[in-house]
C-alpha cells in the first residue's frame, strides 16, 4: 500500500479560548489540515473541557475543516449521537471507557461518520488490533490524557509500530494518530514509527506565527522519515 498522506491537526484545547474565533482561524489558515477537539468529562479524564455545543460552533466558525473529535468520556455511546449531528467529521471513543465498544463504532459509522478507537499508553496494542477492521483511525496516546502540556512518552512508539505492521499486514485502511507532546523533535520520531497524524496542542498555539509553525513541524516530521 502507498503512504498515507501526513496530516497535522492543531489541538484547540490549547487555544486562547478568549478569542476563539481568531484562534481558529489561524489554525484553519496555518496549511493544517485537521482540527483536533478533545472532549474530556470530568470522569473518564480529571478535567472537564467542553461538549457538542463547540463543536457546533467551531462548525459554524470553519465549515471547511476537518473536525477531529476525541472523546475522553464515561460512556461515549450516550453522546455520540449529538457530537456527530454537531458536525464532527471523525469521532474517536476510548477503548478502555465503558460501552460496547463494536456497538459504538458501528453507531458512529452507520452515521456516516469516519470512526475512530483511542488507547491509552498503558493499554496493550493487542487489544485494539482485532477492532482496527471496524475503524478508519487508531490513537495511541503519548501522554496520559486528560491536561496538556505533557512530556511525550516515547515507549508507546512500539505499540505505534505493533499497530502499523497490522494495518500494512491486513491491508486496512486505517489512520493512526499520536497525541500528546508532538513538536519538531518528537514528531519525526511517530511518524518513522507509522504514524500519520500529528495532534500537537500547545507547541502550535503558543507560537505567534503558526503557518511557519506547521510548516517546519512537517519538514521536521518528513525529513526525519526520509533519514530512516
Amino acid at each position: 500500500m502507498a503512504p498515507r498522506p501526513l496530516i497535522i491537526a492543531p489541538s484547540i484545547l490549547a487555544a486562547d479560548f478568549a478569542n476563539l474565533d481568531r484562534e481558529v482561524r489561524r489554525a484553519v489558515d496555518s496549511g493544517a489540515d485537521w482540527l483536533h477537539l478533545d472532549i474530556m468529562d470530568g470522569h473518564f479524564v480529571p478535567n472537564i473541557s467542553f461538549g457538542a455545543d463547540l463543536v457546533r460552533t467551531l462548525r459554524r466558525i470553519a465549515p471547511e475543516a476537518t473536525l477531529d473529535v476525541h472523546l475522553m468520556i464515561e460512556q461515549p455511546d450516550r453522546y455520540a449521537r449529538s457530537f456527530i449531528d454537531s458536525g464532527a467529521d471523525v469521532l474517536t471513543v476510548h477503548l478502555e471507557a465503558h460501552h460496547n465498544v463494536h456497538k459504538t463504532l458501528e453507531l458512529i459509522r452507520d452515521m456516516g461518520c469516519r470512526a475512530g478507537l483511542a488507547i491509552n499508553p498503558l493499554t496493550m496494542v493487542e487489544n485494539a488490533l482485532p477492532l482496527l477492521p471496524q475503524i478508519d483511525l487508531l490513537l495511541c496516546m503519548t501522554v496520559n490524557p486528560g491536561f496538556g502540556g505533557q512530556a511525550f512518552m516515547v515507549e508507546v512508539l512500539e505499540k505505534v509500530r505493533a499497530a502499523r505492521r497490522y494495518i500494512r499486514e491486513h491491508a486496512l485502511n486505517v489512520d493512526l494518530e499520536v497525541d500528546g507532546g508532538l513538536n519538531n523533535d518528537t514528531a519525526g520520531l511517530a511518524v518513522t514509527a507509522g504514524a500519520n497524524v500529528i495532534v500537537a496542542g500547545t507547541f502550535l498555539f503558543k507560537q505567534k506565527n503558526m503557518r511557519e509553525a506547521v510548516a517546519n513541524l512537517r519538514s521536521k516530521a518528513t525529513e526525519i522519515t526520509a533519514a530512516g
